[in-house]
């Protein structure tokens, strides 16, 4: 998430969870890296929905060459691991995925094949990617950034279907939807808390209508960039002095690891003293990998967000 226009790829622009008791923090519950005993081999051929179109997955892959950082996570939270035999240079978790120096921003259609896969999958289109590698007898499906969460679900379900491991998808997103339900049961829109979510460190932020935006609607905090426009794509360009006035109560840090930013570094730039976030504690550092996928940890990031939400709200109380 180094830069803003990568972000914008990247989200179109990330745990498979078990309910629990609302007295006790969610547990994760992740699906195996190897093959699940309940992978099914029999029901092959059969016909996934990717952004670019219907696909026809012959036999259950055993050659999976990930190109996008989600859907490998995505694979080895249902149990695809031991069937994935390549990721590009991005997938770095979980730390068992076996990186390689593929780029899906700029892939080599070649050398994607050069691996041998039985199924391709990856995010953006950067040029003919997929016809590229239909040419070389490989099935690829595309699955790109999801818009909202039931599109995220949707594409744990396809990449299930299309890898053999329908079940195991299929208790992840229920485990997802279950606490995704509770935490925004949990959360008090009465509170009516403000935030400003930063890319990076020249104020680029997100909307309402991104997906990281819907996140934080669902727990009914207010988003001081919706007022300054859409910008790019709903990634507007804040300026400093409009953060400042807007005084936001929570300040999101989703760019620790692209541009080093921190509490302490928020605290030192002129004038964010005033800001009640950074006065008051409010200043929430992300893991920037986890805040620019839509895949399982998705609602890590919601769980963080509304402990920070709640922290605030119990020191106002």
């Amino acid at each position: 998430m180094g830069k803003p226009h990568s972000i914008v790829v990247a989200l179109g622009l990330a745990l498979s969870l078990a309910a629990c008791s609302s007295d006790d923090p969610p547990e994760r519950v992740t699906g195996g890296g190897g093959a699940s005993p309940s992978s099914d081999t029999s029901s092959f051929p059969v016909t996934v929905e990717g952004t670019n179109g219907v696909v026809t997955v012959d036999h259950r892959p055993a050659r999976i060459v990930s190109l996008s950082p989600t859907a490998t996570e995505d694979l080895f939270a249902i149990g695809a691991g031991e069937q994935v035999i390549a990721v590009d240079d991005q997938s770095n978790y979980p730390p068992e995925a076996p990186m390689t120096e593929l780029s899906g921003f700029e892939p080599n259609a070649e050398a994607i094949a050069g691996y041998e896969p039985d199924l391709v999958v990856f995010a953006t289109e950067p040029g003919d990617l997929g016809s590229a590698l239909e040419t070389l007898g490989v099935t690829a499906l595309q699955l790109d950034a999801a818009p909202a969460l039931e599109v995220a679900y949707e594409q744990i379900e396809q990449l299930g279907l299309a890898t053999g491991h329908q079940a195991e998808a299929e208790t992840l997103v229920d485990g997802m939807r279950s606490q995704v339900d509770e935490l925004v049961a949990g959360a008090d829109p009465s509170a009516g808390l403000s935030f400003y979510y930063e890319l990076d460190d020249t104020f680029y932020s997100v909307t309402s209508k991104t997906f990281i935006g819907q996140l934080f609607e669902l727990l009914g905090l207010e988003n001081i960039a919706d007022a300054a426009g859409g910008g790019s794509g709903g990634y507007p360009q804040l300026s400093a002095e409009y953060i400042i006035e807007s005084d936001p109560d929570l300040i999101f840090l989703a760019d620790t690891k692209c541009c080093g930013q921190s509490r302490e570094t928020v605290s030192g730039r002129p004038g964010w003293d005033q800001i009640a976030a950074v006065s008051d504690g409010g200043v929430v550092s992300l893991d920037d990998d986890v805040a620019s996928r839509w895949g399982p940890r998705v609602v890590d990031l919601l769980l963080e967000i509304a402990t920070a939400a709640g922290a605030v709200e119990a020191e106002a109380a």
